[in-house]
């Protein structure tokens, strides 16, 4: 009877194990899904943030060489592409938040679970201690 709680135990521990590995596993997972949302630059935003610096300053050279009604216009739309940009920006800091706080609820839940089982397993262990003591 001893020997089969032992393996039982022994399996329990195998699961949790392998439970902790699929969990390291998810993980890195998780950070390769968070670098490529917004951790990350690809390409084509590096292209546009090129286009995007020449045109800003672009508009800028034109606003200090002309006068009167270009000047605004140009100053106008140099401001409003930067205000874009930044409304761009926190957009996607914000989507970036968003998931990394709904990935990391999710491993907290994950971890509360992986440490119920933990904490059951070690009862388990410590009852099955006390008990081979008082047969002695």
């Amino acid at each position: 009877m001893m020997i089969d709680h032992e393996k039982e135990l022994e399996e329990e521990i195998n699961e949790l194990r392998q439970e902790i590995e699929d969990f390291r596993k998810e993980k890195e997972r998780v950070r390769l899904i968070v670098g490529r949302i917004g951790g990350v630059p690809t390409f084509n935003s590096r292209v546009f943030n090129i286009i995007f610096v020449i045109a800003i300053f672009f508009c800028l050279i034109i606003s200090v060489f002309t006068r009167d009604t270009l000047r605004l216009i140009a100053l106008e739309v140099a401001i409003a592409a930067i205000s874009a940009k930044l409304i761009y920006i926190m957009h996607n800091q914000a989507r970036v938040n968003h998931f990394e706080l709904w990935i990391l609820s999710s491993l907290e839940w994950r971890i509360n679970e992986l440490h119920k089982k933990m904490n059951k397993l070690y009862e388990e262990i410590a009852q099955e201690g006390f008990s081979e003591q008082g047969d002695e």
